[in-house]
């Protein structure tokens, strides 16, 4: 089988008459090697079915085929999502019983949407505009989902992979620490992309754990973790209060679970957080 190359990719951009949006995100790889890296570091194992977001004009799609039981790309452009499997017919006929293209949004995309089996990978390019409402969409609505592997803007990766207390750490970090264990899993440049962004890339890796033991909800504990950062320089007992009711509750649940009302909210993990909102009156 052979894989997408830089002029390959551009013969069929224009054939399809496709020019790369900034309202889609739509940056497509042209290099073998960086899809090879991706499929590496994804660790697949045979039996996985891996759901792809945004696979454009299908160069990640061709390297993950063979390494896995199924591909459902997800694709919201619906000239891409038609030529998908045409591309992969005529690169690798013996396996393109293994894709299925679902076109749809995937901010909207829920479990009924995708036939067969439930994917237990998602690896992707994603669009930088929607990497993360994405991830954290698809861990939620998706919980056959074990591992991760995305490329997402360098910066959105050390956000997703900050720990507490660093400069980076903020509400992506915290909700999705909520589903995974996150790390950053290298860089990618901006060459092996056309266009070619303004920025550089990141690999982001995550393994799917239990979320905090509490008796308060997911949607209970991410609203006491965007009232944290909405006002990020303010104390805790300060950033909560509208959250709390009164800044006096606020201080009641912030000692009940056990922190400091003078901390900050990058100082807290997802645990933290998650008794917080357990002690809300």
């Amino acid at each position: 089988m052979s894989l997408l190359g830089p002029a390959e990719i551009r013969r069929l951009a224009e054939r399809l008459a496709v020019r790369p949006t900034k309202r889609l995100g739509q940056n497509f790889v042209i290099d073998g090697g960086t899809v090879r890296r991706i499929v590496r570091v994804a660790e697949l194992r045979p039996d996985d079915v891996v759901i792809e977001i945004g696979p454009g004009l299908g160069s990640l799609t061709l390297a993950l085929l063979p390494e896995v039981r199924g591909v459902v790309a997800v694709e919201i452009d619906p000239v891409l999502a038609a030529q998908l499997p045409l591309t992969v017919a005529e690169h690798a006929p013996e396996l393109a019983g293994r894709l299925t293209v679902v076109p749809a949004d995937a901010l909207r995309v829920l479990p009924g949407d995708l036939p067969g089996e439930r994917p237990t990978a998602l690896v992707a390019n994603l669009p930088y505009n929607v990497s993360v409402p994405v991830v954290l969409h698809l861990l939620e609505t998706l919980p056959s989902l074990r591992r991760v592997l995305v490329m997402v803007q360098a910066e959105v990766a050390d956000r997703l992979a900050a720990a507490p207390g660093s400069k980076t750490y903020g509400i992506p970090s915290l909700k999705a620490a909520w589903y995974a264990d996150v790390r950053r899993a290298g860089p990618v440049g901006r060459t092996v992309f056309w266009p070619v962004p303004n920025v550089d890339s990141g690999l982001v890796a995550m393994t799917r754990r239990k979320p905090p033991v509490t008796r308060a909800s997911r949607e209970e504990v991410f609203a006491a973790v965007d009232a944290a950062f909405a006002q990020r320089r303010k104390t805790l007992r300060a950033a909560l209060a509208s959250w709390a009711g009164t800044a006096a509750a606020a201080e009641h649940a912030l000692r009940a679970a056990g922190v400091d009302p003078v901390k900050r909210g990058e100082q807290l993990t997802i645990d933290d957080f998650a008794r917080i909102a357990e002690n809300r009156m």
